[in-house]
């Protein structure tokens, strides 16, 4: 198991954990893991209900796709600045002669 799968088994358990304490099925925790696809965004979902916020499925299902919206846009962001940046790259090694064409 690499280190990244130990991480995300942890939070998995973490979240189980915490959705049994608040008199929810632990095998949610399962689905939900697999949904959000990250430790940092798992442990999010963690946090959200040990503060008692989720008072229905309904409201655990929103705060998830909110996280995994908020996890969306961060990674593209990141995809989008990396391909600026190597595109500004490719422009600044051409040379001056052939900028603009």
């Amino acid at each position: 198991m690499t280190e990244y799968q130990l991480q995300w088994s942890r939070a998995r358990d973490r979240l189980a954990a915490a959705l049994t304490k608040a008199g929810y099925p632990a095998e949610l925790s399962e689905l939900m893991a697999k949904q959000l696809k990250s430790p940092r965004a798992i442990d999010r979902m963690t946090e959200y209900v040990r503060h008692g916020y989720a008072r229905s499925m309904e409201m655990l299902a929103d705060e998830m796709l909110a996280i995994r919206a908020d996890a969306d846009t961060w990674r593209e962001k990141k995809e989008s600045e990396d391909a600026q940046e190597k595109y500004n790259a490719y422009l600044n090694s051409r040379p001056p002669e052939d900028v603009g064409e």
